[in-house]
Parts: structure tokens; sequence; C-alpha cells
């Protein structure tokens, strides 16, 4: 018995560290390449928005990390469903938070992004815990729009979701720190608070070159849905930040009170 009990012990023990090999590679998610040119460009990546946020002496949980395992490979892939939920305590509130990964795809939904998104907004629900939304997103996946819609579990029942939670009382707090483009771009305006990161946010339904080609008007996408446009004149966001640092110490002194 000793002996199959080691024999056990070590092919759980090997088990084990293949998850976490894949899971390192996972935790990249759309390389080393675009995370140093998501640097470059003075922003964080999704998990360092994460951590940067959670208290770092608290326990915290990812949820659905091997998301997208094997799925779109002849798109490239889809690392943790292109979006890192992490439940962890933000100045000693319990919170959960879902961060769209620019790395891959530059943060766009797959449809497995959508239903990985309404399974935090669930467990929001039924724990009540308050979500934070870090918005990094170009939208739809557009190879692929015409499977993220359609289902009754999908991404348009986000925004039901958005307002059930805020009738149940449940906060809901969004930065925007990059792209936030068409159906995406709902879900912060939907939220109790609103955030925009100064220069590198944007809210819009299309950009400068679509509206250009739609009605011949040229515009610059930061007159168009920049963070003074939308903090000074639309109202669609409530607070300035300078850069992806000040917007999440503004979400922790929200968190606080």
């Amino acid at each position: 018995m000793d002996i199959n009990f080691n024999k056990n012990e070590d092919h759980n023990k090997l088990l084990v560290s293949d998850m976490l090999q894949k899971f390192a590679k996972v935790k990249l998610g759309g390389g080393q390449k675009r995370i140093d040119k998501l640097h470059a460009e003075g922003k964080m990546t999704a998990r360092e928005r994460i951590d940067y946020l959670l208290d770092s002496n608290a326990k915290s949980i990812e949820i659905g990390g091997f998301v997208g395992e094997g799925m779109y490979e002849e798109h490239g892939g889809c690392p943790s469903g292109g979006v890192v939920v992490k439940i962890g305590y933000i100045k000693g509130k319990q919170c959960i938070v879902v961060a769209n990964d620019a790395t891959v795809k530059a943060g766009a939904w797959f449809p497995i992004t959508g239903k990985k998104n309404l399974r935090a907004q669930e467990i929001a629900m039924e724990n009540r815990l308050p979500i934070i939304y870090l918005v990094d997103s170009a939208g739809v996946y557009l190879p692929l729009q015409d499977e993220i819609f359609p289902d009754k579990e999908h991404f348009g029942r986000i925004f039901r979701n958005n307002a059930i939670m805020s009738s149940m009382g449940i906060t809901q707090i969004a930065a925007v720190m990059g792209s936030c483009v068409a159906g995406g771009a709902y879900l912060p305006i939907m939220s109790d608070e609103a955030l925009i990161v100064d220069k590198t946010g944007s809210i819009f339904l299309a950009g400068s070159y679509l509206v250009k080609a739609a009605i011949g008007e040229t515009i610059d996408n930061e007159t168009l849905g920049g963070a003074t446009t939308h903090c000074e004149i639309s109202g669609v966001t409530d607070f300035k930040a300078k850069d992806d640092a000040a917007a999440l110490d503004r979400i922790k002194s929200i968190v606080s009170k």
C-alpha cells in the first residue's frame, strides 16, 4: 500500500507540475512581444493591473484561467478567453475584477470571452460582490462576430446583467484603460462609476477611420471619444486619470468608501 500511495503521490505531483507549466504559458497572453509593446505605451498588462489593484497581503483566486484552451487555433488562439477574472480583496472588501487582456487580439471579444464575462457577473450576483471592469478592448472579434450575440446566454445578456446588478445594489466600477469600442462600450457606461485614462482610453461605437468612411467627416480618435471629450462634454465618464496607476488608485479609494 505504501508503494502504491507513493506512486500516486508522484503522479499527482507530475500532473500539478504540468498544469503549472501550462498556466505559466497562459499567463503570457498574446506573448512577450505584445507585453513589451503595452509597456512601451505606458500601460500595464491585465494581470499587472489586477495585481496592483488587489490587496497584496490577502488571498485571491483566479477564475477560468484555462478558458479558451485549444480553441480558435486557426485565429491564433485565445489564452484565458482574452480576459482575466480574479476574486480578491480591495481595501479589505472582497470584489471580483474582470480585465480585458489587450495582448490577445487587442482585447477583442471571442464568443468564449462573452461566456467568461457572463460567468463573472453571475458570481458577482450570486455572492453580492462588487465587480470591477478594467476595459481595454477592440470590441467584438469581427471574423467571428456572427457567433457573439445570438445566444440568450451571450454578449447582449451582459448589459441586462448590468441593469439587474444595479437594481440589486451591487456596485459596478469601470475603468477604461485603452480602447472601448462598439458593443463593449455600453458596459462601462452602465456602471455606477466610470473612469478613463487620459490619452490611452477612448470610448466610441466606431473609430475615426470608420467615421470618415461612413459620413466623410475627418476627426481624430481623441476628439471623437477621448478622456477630455467624455469627462468634460458628454458626461459619459466620471473621472479622468493621468495613467493606469492613477485610475487604479481611484478605484481603491472608491471601494474604501
